[in-house]
């Protein structure tokens, strides 16, 4: 997932970002625990690479993720050979700054 730092008093110094998909993408639970997922395992790591929508399907350790049609969609557009390169296409497609 990527993060950036906050700190308060610069919070007014900073302009705001401009998403070209809704900011909802990065930020919903259901994205980092897919992101989370893929960290810690391997083998859901491998699946999300190589089959997105399989991987959504099937959830990790009997649980499904938590999705918008947006980020399904989203995540199932992907194509990667790392986790790192995975995010990186995530935030060319979302603009997240």
């Amino acid at each position: 997932m990527i993060a950036t730092s906050f700190n308060p008093s610069m919070e007014n110094s900073r302009a705001k970002p401009q998403h070209r998909t809704s900011s909802t993408a990065l930020r919903s639970n259901g994205m980092n625990r897919v992101f989370a997922a893929a960290i810690v395992s391997q083998q859901f790591c491998d699946m999300l690479l190589k089959d997105p929508k399989e991987a959504l399907k099937t959830g990790y350790l009997g649980e499904t993720f938590v999705l918008t049609p947006e980020e399904v969609s989203l995540i199932a557009s992907i194509r990667a050979d790392s986790l790192a390169e995975f995010a990186r296409e995530l935030y060319v497609l979302t603009g997240t700054d």
